[in-house]
């Protein structure tokens, strides 16, 4: 493995980093309570990666097994405890705990834990699951066949 070839070609670099506070507003609420926060997008970050906080609430919430074509999906818990499929078994994971799922992984996660939970989501390259994320709130108002595409769209197979 290599360093990739350079993408900045300055001489003395640019103040360009950006910064988001703890308690900013989160871009996404679902009616589960669920929040999630755009840490870094694949268009900030010119489809480097993405980066998500979700948070989730006491009731029970997470995808069911699926996986993915074109992105891997990373987990890194920050608080309370998460299960997450790992394509063999649930682990029941917490603070501290990183799971990644390469390209093809089949994977899935829950809160079942009655408590409050909360993790950091990195997909690589950086995909536009915004447009996933805010999709999953019209899925009841869709045909099956603009779920098949929906899904489809968004490089999301389920099991």
């Amino acid at each position: 493995m290599t360093y990739p070839p350079p993408a900045y070609h300055g001489e003395t670099g640019e103040p360009t980093a950006s910064y988001r506070r703890p308690d900013a507003t989160p871009e996404l609420v679902y009616p589960s309570g669920t929040t999630v926060h755009y840490l870094a997008t694949g268009a900030t970050t010119n489809g480097q990666f993405g980066l998500y906080r979700w948070d989730m609430g006491p009731e029970p919430s997470g995808p069911a097994a699926h996986f993915h074509r074109s992105i891997s999906e990373s987990f890194y818990i920050l608080t309370g405890t998460v299960r997450i499929y790992d394509g063999r078994r649930w682990i029941d994971t917490g603070p501290g705990d990183f799971v990644h799922v390469p390209e093809g992984g089949t994977h899935a996660f829950r809160n079942e834990s009655g408590e409050p939970a909360s993790m950091l989501l990195h997909f690589a390259p950086g995909a536009p699951r915004e447009g996933y994320f805010e999709g999953l709130l019209t899925l009841a108002d869709m045909s099956e066949e603009e779920k098949a595409e929906f899904y489809l769209r968004h490089d999301t197979f389920w099991l």
